[in-house]
């Protein structure tokens, strides 16, 4: 489950996750008020503690007197008088100034007006100024999983496998930059969208994979996708948007299916393909096929076909092993070789998977090579050597799901005869 930020620049604890009710709240509001502010303030860091400090007040007062009627609207309206206050201590006179008059703007509308202009949505102009060119690629992504996923810093160091100081040290830097760059809130004109994409692209893709888990946390992985549709719409001549797009759904499809009733992981072939979703993988497919008309094949595009090819009945292993060798020439990378090794061996034998294993250099810290590697000694009857693979991608592995399902093979292996 999404969670708010821990803790604000004044200290500010917010524990929102310990609330169903204003938690359900965060899920869908965090970023649109954020981003709304943002876009009026050009100050991430002044707007983010504003939204906390209106989500702190959330969760003291709406257990206690019920939610608001709107609560997209009763949060917009405090986290702005929380700006309010903080720039009346803070700034200097011309500067408050305004800010003030800009803040005037987003002074929600009369019930009946409201109901009938929504509160605008402002989330893909703060993607793309938070993937700006002037950051690196890996503040663009951290910067868009804390403003627009609400990820905390401990989980997107978690997904940079970097320690959190260092994480929130480079959020910090990342805000500053944009203050003082004077990086525009708004979606880039039509010229400039093509280069700033590909950041855009990975921002997304990261947030769904943060949902994808294990553990799984359905409501990232529908913001990734909202999101993601939200690009195809804008952009409907980029092929790669729509190829994203059908990735996510594609992989999402399976979600249901992946962990058992105990919580552990069940590999695709064991899954139940009942429990997939077979309306998300129409969407998935029709957004494939929307993508290939314009015959600029990428890698989001590569990944979406594989991905339904695993969805077919009867898996085309070759296919699948010869789209892995194209997507290999778009973006070359040891971990995609070791998944074309895994087709090849569905497709001519685990002891011809196992020889392109082997010839990968560069994954020795990587858990799925051993784990990958272990099934195909487990295959050939090499029960020992499986054993020993077994335990080396244990030992890498964090997750309590993963970890489950390894140590069930590795007992597996280790009393086989």
């Amino acid at each position: 489950m999404r969670r708010p930020p821990r803790q604000s620049r004044n200290g500010l604890t917010v524990g929102i996750a310990s609330d169903a009710l204003v938690e359900g709240v965060f899920r869908e509001e965090w970023g649109r008020t954020l981003a709304i502010l943002v876009r009026t303030l050009g100050d991430v860091q002044l707007a983010e503690d504003a939204v906390q400090e209106a989500f702190a007040a959330a969760l003291e007062r709406w257990p206690r007197d019920g939610a608001p009627d709107n609560p997209g609207s009763w949060l917009l309206t405090t986290a702005r008088n929380r700006a309010i206050d903080r720039i009346r201590r803070e700034r200097t006179l011309t500067h408050k100034t305004e800010l003030l008059a800009a803040l005037e703007k987003t002074r929600p509308k009369a019930e009946a007006e409201e109901a009938e202009d929504p509160i605008p949505d402002e989330r893909l102009s703060l993607i793309f100024a938070c993937c700006h060119p002037a950051l690196s690629t890996e503040a663009q992504v951290a910067l868009t999983l804390r403003a627009l996923g609400g990820l905390s810093t401990e989980e997107i160091a978690r997904a940079f496998l970097v320690p959190e100081p260092a994480m929130a040290q480079r959020l910090v830097r990342a805000k500053r930059k944009i203050r003082a760059a004077g990086i525009p809130f708004r979606v880039p004109p039509d010229h400039l969208l093509p280069e700033r994409l590909r950041a855009v692209l990975a921002v997304l893709y990261l947030i769904f994979n943060e949902g994808y888990g294990p553990p799984p946390r359905a409501d990232l992985c529908e913001e990734a996708i909202r999101l993601g549709k939200m690009l195809a719409l804008l952009m409907p001549d980029e092929p790669e948007a729509f190829g994203l797009l059908a990735l996510m759904l594609l992989h999402d499809a399976r979600r249901g299916a992946r962990l058992d009733p105990e919580g552990e992981l069940v590999l695709l072939d064991d899954q139940n393909h009942e429990l997939w979703d077979a309306e998300r993988i129409d969407e998935g497919r029709r957004m494939l096929e929307r993508a290939l008309p314009l015959r600029q094949p990428g890698p989001y595009q590569l990944q979406a076909a594989i991905a339904s090819l695993h969805l077919d009945v009867e898996t085309d292993w070759p296919q699948i092993a010869a789209l892995y060798g194209r997507l290999a020439q778009f973006t070359p990378s040891p971990v995609i070789e070791l998944n074309r090794a895994v087709a090849v061996a569905m497709a001519e034998g685990p002891d011809r998977g196992l020889e392109l294993i082997d010839e990968i250099y560069g994954l020795d810290r990587y858990r799925h090579l051993h784990s990958a590697r272990a099934d195909l000694l487990r295959r050939l009857g090499r029960s020992d050597e499986a054993a020993v693979a077994y335990a080396q991608a244990l030992e890498l592995s964090t997750q309590p799901t993963e970890r489950a399902f390894l140590k069930r093979r590795l007992a597996e292996v280790r009393s086989s005869p």
